[in-house]
């Protein structure tokens, strides 16, 4: 059995929450990157080169990409053989709250949904946590930002239903989206499970790297024809029209009950945060 103290977790939470705030993933900025490039609008192209300049000034200057740091979302894989010296959730919100107050980051959540006061620490994190073979414990932080969060869609199919429509929706959503989730966006697509997991694998799906696809040829396929979808619908950065309106379409799938087909789509801003460490 391998000791992990609480303590520990709460520093890790604290780095990963303002890493991710100033830094992307690699691969989604070199997507970025190359989307001034590949833009052809002429109002487009300015706002992808805009965008990239922007990445290039929160690394300069050691501040947030965006001023909207997101609310935090903690994916943890507890290997059965870890003992955690401590509480675990009380460790990763203070590691949050560490995070985000002394990493001068926005506070951005309320203690109800309906008796809107501040918590003033960005706590509680939304925690997921599953518990996986080993002796390691992985951490992944992902602050979600709300003007992308607010237009994700959830829709239970029935069995029925064809791929076609299933990729239309997808690409729907996006456009009555518009602008508002900041475009060009990334999108997580959760197919399978039920109502509530359904959400959870979009989720996941939006934490998966950006330059690596489905591993089942079957999804890698769909995956690429629901961004070329999105793409045709001509949204384009910013909402100001283009042919670049997705940067990445990832899709996780799950068995489900033969009498449903669940399909969620979580849709992330063109920053798409997520930072991982295993201790």
């Amino acid at each position: 059995m391998r000791e992990i103290s609480a303590s520990a977790i709460t520093l890790a939470v604290a780095r990963l929450c303002v890493e991710a705030n100033q830094e992307l993933p690699a691969s989604l900025e070199a997507l970025i990157r190359a989307g001034a490039q590949r833009e052809t609008s002429p109002t487009g192209r300015p706002v992808m080169e805009d965008l990239a300049r922007n990445l290039d000034a929160a690394r300069s200057m050691a501040v947030p990409i965006c001023q909207d740091t997101g609310m935090a979302v903690v994916f943890a894989q507890v290997g059965q053989e870890v003992h955690i010296n401590g509480n675990f959730e009380e460790a990763v919100n203070a590691g949050v709250r560490q995070g985000y107050v002394e990493g001068l980051l926005r506070c951005s959540v309320v203690a109800d949904p309906l008796r809107r006061t501040n918590t003033g620490d960005n706590t509680p994190a939304i925690l997921h946590t599953r518990l996986v073979p080993g002796d390691r414990l992985k951490l992944t932080v992902a602050p979600k930002g709300f003007g992308s969060e607010n237009m994700s869609r959830l829709r239970m199919f029935t069995p029925a239903a064809s791929e076609e429509e299933i990729i239309a929706f997808v690409a729907q959503t996006v456009q009555e989206a518009g602008g508002n989730p900041c475009p060009p966006v990334v999108l997580g697509v959760g197919i399978g499970g039920d109502f509530e997991l359904c959400a959870q694998l979009a989720k996941t799906a939006l934490c998966r790297d950006v330059g690596q696809r489905n591993p089942d040829p079957f999804y890698q396929d769909l995956e690429a024809r629901m961004l070329q979808a999105v793409n045709e619908t001509g949204v384009g950065p910013q909402g100001f029209g283009g042919v670049l309106t997705a940067l990445a379409v990832n899709i996780e799938a799950y068995p489900t009950h033969i009498a449903g087909l669940p399909v969620a789509v979580n849709v992330g801003c063109h920053v798409t945060r997520h930072q991982s460490v295993e201790l």
